[in-house]
């Protein structure tokens, strides 16, 4: 066997591979339609329950802000991955190893 450098040999982990555009579009585009798709429900509680005007308020603000939310939810994307930059490394230059005479004036 000859001499390998064991850390330039390892394989790639395609688990760690990020999402496809496509995949991460469908992923918000569903979280979007979710989050939309609980409003109708509740203004619709908020109708049956309108005798107990606490409850059918509670339904009525809690589907105030989930236009809102949602657009946010679908817009963020996730963080980008830290990835660690090949950069040329250069060694360092050696300073001269001989002493010099100094001559104070």
């Amino acid at each position: 066997m000859g001499n390998t450098d064991r850390a330039t040999d390892r394989p790639v982990l395609i688990t760690a591979a990020a999402r496809s555009l496509d995949e991460e579009f469908a992923a918000r585009k569903r979280k979007y339609i979710i989050m939309m798709s609980c409003r109708f429900p509740c203004l619709v509680l908020a109708g049956i329950f309108y005798h107990t005007w606490w409850l059918a308020l509670l339904f009525i603000l809690l589907s105030v802000p989930l236009p809102w939310v949602a657009v946010l939810i679908a817009n963020d994307r996730p963080p980008r991955k830290a990835e660690k930059i090949a950069r040329f490394r250069r060694a360092p230059r050696a300073i001269e190893a001989a002493e010099h005479r100094v001559i104070d004036g």
